[in-house]
């Protein structure tokens, strides 16, 4: 069993590696920066409570369910942080390439990958249409937390499902279990 999970670690490491090399591309950087963050506290916060507040109907039990999957989603996500404290890739493997003023909490899950599928997988399933915006976002901030040196794969996709599962699960819940 502790052979698997070397074997996960170092395939883990090697797509760790593939996708930060891409750092050197200092000019997106600034535009990645700011994708990255679509994930953070602030802007999924902010988004969900204005769309709660301004929105009627069908559209704001939507916004509701993304908010308590947003609030949900990351009970579990500081449990685990807490009893399984994986450094970030940045302070462990040699090459890696990370941003000014990096995070330096746990690494295991993504919080910003969790938040950011928490609060659009609700979206996706009420109004299909909005898969072609919504999914090319939280698969951007999933990547770019890689690129930008914070998480390992593993971490992001763990995040994406936690955050895709409490969605699945709050939109059904607050919808009655009728979804479109």
């Amino acid at each position: 069993m502790v052979k698997y999970f070397y074997q996960m670690y170092v395939l883990d490491c090697k797509f760790f590696h593939y996708i930060n090399q891409f750092y050197d591309h200092k000019r997106l950087n600034a535009f990645f920066r700011s994708i990255t963050h679509l994930g953070g506290a602030a802007a999924t916060i902010s988004i969900v409570l204005l769309l709660i507040m301004i929105t009627k109907g069908t559209f704001q039990v939507t916004a509701i369910a993304s908010a308590i999957s947003l609030t949900v989603s990351h009970l579990p996500v500081a449990l685990v942080k807490k009893m399984y404290p994986r450094k970030r890739p940045y302070l462990v493997l040699e090459s890696s390439q990370v941003m000014d003023n990096p995070l330096t909490d746990c690494s295991f899950p993504s919080g910003h990958t969790t938040a950011i599928f928490s609060v659009v997988t609700p979206f996706i399933l009420m109004y299909p249409i909005l898969f072609i915006v919504l999914l090319p976002i939280g698969i951007m901030v999933a990547i770019l937390r890689v690129y930008l040196g914070l998480h390992y794969p593993s971490d992001v996709l763990v995040g994406s499902l936690l955050g895709s599962s409490t969605g699945i699960i709050c939109i059904h819940l607050l919808s009655g279990g009728f979804v479109y």
